[in-house]
């Protein structure tokens, strides 16, 4: 198996505890273990991160931002959804 074939991973990083991972990029590598090491060594050098999340591209499913409009109209027609809806009752504090 040649670097070309090897499969692509997408590469996420938090970099205090108490945040969330945000994608910082994508690399190559033959399997997990050296997905993670190769992240590390490509996304954290200068100690930006205190975890690194690594996940086959193959296996994110994503929505296509083309189809924004029918993708997302199913929620738009429940209102109730919404703490909008609501109307807040007189004498409730701290809600």
């Amino acid at each position: 198996m040649t670097t070309t074939d090897w499969p692509l991973w997408e590469v996420f990083v938090r970099s205090r505890r108490g945040l969330s991972h945000t994608h910082a990029g994508s690399l190559h590598a033959p399997d997990a273990e050296l997905a993670l090491r190769n992240a590390r060594d490509l996304y954290t050098r200068r100690g930006e991160g205190v975890s690194l999340w690594v996940v086959p591209s193959a296996a994110i499913t994503a929505s296509s931002p083309d189809e924004k409009d029918p993708f997302f109209e199913p929620a738009a027609d429940k209102p109730y959804r919404h703490p909008t809806f609501y109307e807040i009752p007189e004498g409730v504090q701290h809600l």
